[in-house]
């Protein structure tokens, strides 16, 4: 059996044109985004251990040198149940991270991090023990 990839079996079957396919594919992505953002719940919660960590998704420019072209994202696991956030960010500065770690842990949580000095401004949040 030969197989078709997604995109070019949707054409065929539906008799859709290119840009149409594309439009529908990014619509249907996108919904399905908002769909899960509005389900989230924060993980963690009173003495439950989450780890955070911030990565840069992407590749080297023709495999040399160290600069990543890329996406800053932010995540976390809560260790006792695996459940998880992965957030993209515009930047990594601390407010910025915080106000992410806010919004996607539980009050009452441990932290673990890499002890990067963006987070050391969770020393100062009584929420959290860090």
């Amino acid at each position: 059996m030969i197989r078709v990839p997604r995109h070019q079996f949707i054409m065929s079957e539906l008799q859709l044109n290119n840009n149409t396919v594309v439009d529908w594919t990014n619509f249907c992505r996108e919904l399905l985004h908002q769909w899960i953002l509005k389900r989230q719940k924060p993980i963690g919660g009173n003495g439950k251990i989450v780890e955070i960590d911030e990565a840069k998704i992407g590749k080297r420019k023709y495999n040399t040198g160290r600069i990543i072209r890329g996406q800053w994202i932010i995540g976390g696991i809560e260790r006792s149940t695996t459940n998880i956030f992965i957030i993209p960010v515009p930047d990594r500065r601390s407010e910025t991270l915080l106000s992410i770690i806010r919004e996607h842990v539980a009050l009452g949580s441990i932290i673990h991090t890499d002890k990067w000095r963006v987070y050391d401004n969770l020393d100062n949040d009584t929420n959290y023990t860090y």
